[in-house]
């Protein structure tokens, strides 16, 4: 059997120090900050919803849904607009720096000691690229069953 070589195209954002990478194909747009309503009663990495024309969204911190420290939004903060499932989902992160193609033979399974982490399980693998290593993020991992069904209207 051939081994066909192919290529990704990832959205390359940062945590922190951290660098993930995401399919273009489950993102439907980056947008700015904006205000948020709060909502009582949700998760703790819920921020809240916005309208993004005429949609509702719900808008997650990352860093929370990660169980990293928050930070105060700044002019490098983007929400990135995912569409799962029929629900619209903008996630926080620090910055979004630029869209990279991957080529298959550049990723690489997450070591079996990290993906034995409850934690770990919406990463798929590591992207190597010229300047480091990249964690790919799986976006229908990052919500579970109930919350989708909490976000969808």
């Amino acid at each position: 059997m051939m081994d066909i070589d192919q290529t990704v195209q990832v959205i390359v954002f940062a945590l922190g120090e951290e660098i993930y990478g995401v399919d273009i194909s489950q993102v439907k747009e980056i947008i700015r900050p904006t205000k948020i309503t709060r909502i009582p009663n949700s998760p703790e990495f819920i921020e809240g919803v916005v309208n993004l024309r005429g949609q509702i969204t719900t808008i997650i911190n990352l860093r929370k849904r990660l169980g990293k420290e928050t930070k105060e939004t700044d002019n490098e903060t983007r929400i990135i607009v995912v569409e799962y499932e029929n629900a619209v989902i903008g996630m926080i992160v620090d910055t979004v720096n630029e869209v990279k193609y991957l080529s298959s033979k550049n990723i690489d399974e997450l070591p079996s000691i990290i993906t034995s982490r409850d934690d770990s399980k919406f990463l798929t693998g590591v992207g190597k690229l010229d300047d480091g290593l990249l964690t790919l993020m799986d976006l229908d991992k990052v919500f579970s069953e109930e919350e989708i069904e909490g976000m969808q209207r």
